[in-house]
């Protein structure tokens, strides 16, 4: 199906960096405007409120932007901001990256609304209008809903999954393109418009669809102070060397290519830039390598456009959450390692071939009913954590004895497993507007097909029928891990997460316990049809 391919500029503008002070903050701003209006492109410039109150980047952008050029906000929260609105500063440095300081989390409600109306007005006093977009590395419900509403904003930008990078944990999310945030949860999709903020959120950074997600599964040990490294689309990372990331010329066109070569149901999006607190000269390689094979690519396999334009885009075009995949079916390393994510605003699904052998490595469900930690609470930590409903989470799951994940087990007549035939490369089809098909077909011939629906999840064999217990998917996770599964019943998982009770409902076939870290899930007439939005 032919689809929309998306790219937004963004760089974000920090006036102050305490944890070096010799970086030049104005070079990267004025480079970068250099190189992206040498290209004719559109982009978004976020402006932290430090950077709002310094004259020497507001005559950078005033005198250097042109009309294509959007300026929103990077809502940080720093000292100035604090003051203005009557409140004691707590941080260390007069930007303090710390959750309970630097992010609108560390306060009441009150005071991150409070917070917002002076950043709105003095951003109208300095530039002549109100912002029409917003970015973070993570956004509250209670925020976003103020500025949706009262200012009627266009698009939000928030930090892809990862696990205590910089203190910031966001998982189990819509895993790229946008979502509309539930009003009880930033973080998680809503299932109705009438519980969602009409603010899309899109998922920055360009995240490595095959290697982010397990970046650091080596060293995880169930300590939550465990931390991913990066591998995303940032400029600064990578260059020079043959890891995958922005600043590898090799890895840079094979994400571009697989983000917008191959199925994504609704659109395909990812987002191009850097905030200037690297400086210019970490960033440099990476950004003029990035920038005109944006720009070649531009009106072509995809269009470059502010945020703000997107976010009216998706808005006009979808009422609630779309459907939409992420489908990456080679490695950039050619290594035979493949990956699909699935989203709709139900759940999510990612499932992994490496070497022959094809499991899922994760579902986590959205409910728009599932509360965040700081709906009306304070976050008092220097760290974070934002997640939806885990139904197998293939890395916090995992242990060094036990890799967690859903696999198909073929079986003999007396229900004993056969060996792994192995199996060639897995094929994606799009069914629908909403539906995807993942077939992986096994080394004798046989293809057992996962048919991903908005609401639904079917598994069965095709071209080849089983009677039913000839198959099974099974999934197993660490003894060394108390996941949240608290009870197995033919029809129905129940868990239960942050003291928030969850199910998940077999329509066909049935889940069977299988020892003390493992259940399978039993096809019926061959087949298994999972209900997923409830």
């Amino acid at each position: 199906m032919a689809h929309q391919g998306i790219v937004n500029i963004i760089n974000f503008i920090r006036a102050v960096e305490p944890r070096d002070n010799r970086i030049d903050l104005l070079e990267p701003i004025r480079q970068q405007i250099r190189l992206i209006q040498a290209h004719h492109l559109p982009a978004t410039w976020l402006i932290q409120y430090d950077a709002l109150q310094d004259p020497r980047i507001i005559a950078l952008l005033k005198e250097g932007l042109d009309d294509r050029q959007e300026i929103g906000i990077w809502f940080e929260v720093v000292q100035p901001l604090v003051e203005a609105i009557g409140s004691s500063w707590r941080g260390r440095f007069p930007w303090d990256w710390h959750c309970h300081v630097g992010f609108p989390i560390g306060y009441a409600p009150d005071e991150r609304r409070r917070m917002a109306e002076r950043f709105m007005a003095d951003f109208k006093s300095v530039l002549g209008r109100y912002p029409r977009s917003v970015g973070s590395w993570l956004l509250d419900a209670p925020l976003l809903a103020h500025l949706a509403d009262r200012y009627d904003l266009s698009a939000g930008c928030i930090c892809k999954d990862q696990w205590g990078t910089d203190g910031y944990s966001l998982w189990g999310g819509y895993y790229n393109q946008a979502f509309y945030p539930s009003r009880k949860n930033g973080f998680m999709p809503a299932q109705t418009a009438k519980a969602q903020i009409p603010l899309p959120l899109f998922r920055m950074l360009g995240s490595d669809p095959i290697d982010q997600y397990d970046a650091g599964l080596e060293a995880w040990t169930g300590d939550p102070s465990t931390h991913q490294h990066v591998i995303t689309l940032e400029p600064v990372y990578a260059e020079g060397t043959g890891a995958p990331g922005g600043g590898n010329p090799d890895w840079v066109r094979w994400f571009f290519k697989t983000n917008f070569s191959n199925p994504s149901l609704a659109f395909a999006y990812t987002q191009v830039g850097q905030e200037n607190s690297f400086g210019w000269p970490a960033m440099a390689a990476g950004l003029q390598l990035q920038i005109p094979l944006v720009a070649e690519g531009n009106g072509k396999t995809w269009r470059v456009e502010t945020l703000e334009t997107s976010g009216r885009w998706f808005k006009n075009r979808f009422a609630t959450t779309p459907a939409t995949a992420l489908t990456a079916l080679s490695n950039f390393r050619g290594q035979p390692r493949q990956s699909v994510w699935y989203n709709s605003r139900h759940y999510r699904l990612n499932a992994i071939c490496e070497n022959g052998a094809f499991s899922i490595r994760d579902i986590h469900r959205f409910d728009e009913n599932y509360p965040e930690r700081y709906l009306q609470n304070v976050c008092l930590t220097a760290d974070c954590l934002y997640d939806t409903l885990p139904l197998l989470n293939g890395y916090h799951w995992s242990g060094p004895d036990c890799r967690a994940s859903l696999r198909c087990l073929r079986l003999s007549a007396d229900g004993n497993p056969l060996p792994n035939p192995g199996s060639g490369p897995l094929a994606v089809t799009e069914l629908d507007a909403n539906s995807l098909r993942i077939d992986w077909e096994t080394g004798d011939g046989e293809t057992l097909e996962w048919q991903c629906r908005e609401n639904t999840l079917e598994v069965a064999w095709r071209e080849s029928p089983r009677q039913p217990r000839h198959w099974v998917l099974e999934m197993n996770w660490s003894d060394r891990i108390a996941i949240p599964l608290r009870r197995i019943q033919p029809q129905t998982l129940t868990y239960r997460q942050a003291d928030y009770a969850y199910t998940w409902t077999c329509l066909q076939g049935h889940f069977e316990e299988a020892g003390n870290t493992a259940l399978r899930l039993v096809p019926e007439a061959g087949r298994l049809i999972l209900r997923m939005d409830a």
